[in-house]
C-alpha cells in the first residue's frame, strides 16, 4: 500500500524515486496519481515527504484531479534549454537537473514507470554520469512500487470486486448467447442455419465487454477442443461450438482508464461432457476447494504450488513439477496476484527465488488446470481472492462451478 512507500525506500537505501510516463498502461503512474488521465507526468517524492506531481498547463485539471501537490512543468522552459543544448538528450539531462535541484533531490534516486528499454537505459546512464549529486537506482526483481501495490487496501479490493461482478456478469450473458442457439446434428447454429463459430463468440464477447464499459487491453480466451488443451490458446475463429467439448472461457478485463483488472476462467461443456472431461473437472474442482481453504496469511506463496501439483500426481496426472517441460497434466504456476496489472505480485511458482509470501492486503488469482491437448481437451477453473486486514480470506469470484450447460 502507498502507506509503504517509506519503509520500501529506506529497504532499498534510496532518498527519493521517480516515476514518469503516461497515466494510460502505466501501472506505477496509475497509482501515485490516484488514477488522473495525464498523457506524460513526472511524480517525485522524498522518502519521508509527500509527492510531487510535475506536468504541463495543458493537463493541469486532470494534475488537480490527483489530489497531489503539483508544479508546471513549463516553468523549466524546455524549449530555450533545448535551443541551448541543441540536443534532446543533454536537454534532458538538464531539465531533470533543474527538477532536482528545485526539489531538493539527490543522493540514490529511484526510477520507475513504463518506457522503451533501449532511451531509459541511454536516459539513465547520462544522468547517472552528469548529475553530480545523484546516483541512478533500479530494481530487477520487484520493484519499490510493485510491491506498494500488492497489497491492497478495502477501498481498492471494493472496486475489484466490483470488476468482479461486471465480468461474472458478461460470462453468465455469454453462455446466455450460447443456450439462445438451436442444435443439429450436435453443433450450434445461427438463424441462418450456418454453423456458430468460436469467431462470432469472440465478437459477442467483445460487444458485451464493450457495453459494460470495461476496457479488454489483454484480449480473452475462448478455446474448444484441443485449443482449450493449451493453456493460452485464445480459440480459433473458424472452429465450430460443438455439444460435448471442453470449453475454456478465461476473460480479464479493466476498469476504463487503465485501472483495476478482474481475472475469472471457467470450463464447460454444452449438453453433456465426455467421461474423460468430467474426471479431470472434478479433479480440478477439488484442487480449487482444498486450496482456497487452505490459504493463509503469513505462509510461503511457493507452498501452495507444491500442494496443487501433488494433489495431481495423486490422481495420476503429469505436473511441471515431475516434468519442467511436459504440455500435459498441469503444465503452469498456480496464480498471480491482480491489481492494476493483470498478473501482479505475489507470485506462487515453485522456484528458489519466490520468497513472497501472503499478506493481509494481497488479492490473487486461484486457477489450477489440467491439460490434454492430444486428446482433445483441457479444464482450468479460476477465482480471485483477497486477504482483508484481518487474514480472513474472501472470494470475491461469485458465479458457479458447472461443467455441463444445457442447451
Amino acid at each position: 500500500m502507498k502507506r509503504d512507500l517509506d519503509r520500501l525506500m529506506a529497504e532499498r537505501g534510496l532518498d527519493a524515486f521517480v516515476v514518469s510516463g503516461k497515466a494510460h498502461g502505466n501501472p506505477a503512474m496509475y497509482y501515485l496519481v490516484n488514477g488522473a488521465n495525464l498523457t506524460h507526468a513526472w511524480v517525485v517524492q522524498k522518502r519521508g515527504e509527500e509527492p510531487t506531481l510535475l506536468c504541463s498547463a495543458i493537463e493541469r485539471d486532470e494534475a488537480a484531479a490527483s489530489g497531489l501537490n503539483t508544479v508546471n512543468v513549463s516553468r523549466y522552459d524546455f524549449l530555450s534549454i533545448l535551443q541551448e543544448k541543441g540536443d534532446r538528450l543533454a536537454a534532458t539531462v538538464e531539465l531533470y537537473r533543474r527538477i532536482f535541484a528545485d526539489l531538493g533531490v539527490g543522493g540514490r534516486v529511484g526510477f520507475y514507470g513504463q518506457a522503451d528499454q533501449g532511451r531509459s537505459w541511454v536516459l539513465l546512464n547520462e544522468l547517472d554520469a552528469h548529475l553530480e549529486d545523484v546516483s541512478v537506482y533500479g530494481d530487477f526483481a520487484t520493484t519499490l512500487i510493485d510491491e506498494a501495490r500488492a497489497t491492497k487496501d478495502a477501498a481498492e479490493a471494493a472496486r475489484i470486486r466490483e470488476m468482479g461482478r461486471l465480468t461474472c456478469g458478461i460470462v453468465g450473458q455469454t453462455i446466455d448467447f450460447l443456450r439462445s442457439h438451436r442444435v443439429s446434428d450436435g453443433v450450434l447454429l445461427e438463424e441462418d442455419g450456418s454453423p456458430l463459430t468460436i469467431g462470432r463468440v469472440h465478437d459477442q464477447i467483445g460487444r458485451l465487454i464493450a457495453e459494460s464499459g470495461l476496457e479488454d487491453p489483454e484480449g480473452f480466451i475462448f478455446s474448444i477442443g484441443r485449443d482449450a488443451g493449451v493453456p493460452h490458446s485464445k480459440g480459433r475463429p473458424e472452429d465450430v461450438v460443438a455439444l460435448g467439448k471442453s470449453i475454456v472461457f478465461d476473460i480479464f478485463p479493466c476498469e476504463p482508464g487503465s485501472g483495476y483488472f478482474f481475472d475469472l476462467t471457467r470450463t464447460f461443456c454444452l449438453g453433456h461432457a465426455p467421461p474423460e472431461v468430467e474426471e479431470a473437472y472434478e479433479d480440478v474442482r477439488q484442487c480449487v476447494d482444498r486450496l482456497t481453504d487452505a490459504y493463509e496469511v503469513g505462509r510461503e506463496a511457493r507452498l501452495y504450488q507444491q500442494m496443487t501439483c501433488q494433489f495431481f500426481e495423486e490422481r495420476g496426472h503429469p505436473t511441471i513439477r515431475t516434468d519442467s517441460q511436459t504440455e500435459e497434466g498441469y503444465v503452469h504456476s498456480l496464480g498471480h496476484g491482480v491489481g492494476l496489472a493483470i498478473h501482479e505480485e505475489p507470485r506462487f511458482s515453485d522456484d528458489p527465488t519466490n520468497r513472497d509470501v501472503l499478506r493481509p492486503g494481497h488479492v490473487f488469482t486461484c486457477e489450477p488446470g489440467l491439460y490434454y491437448p492430444e486428446r482433445g481437451f483441457g479444464v482450468r477453473i479460476e477465482d480471485v481472492l483477497w486477504i482483508d486486514d484481518e487474514g480472513e480470506v474472501h472470494n470475491l469470484t461469485d458465479f458457479p462451478k458447472e461443467l455441463v450447460v444445457e442447451v
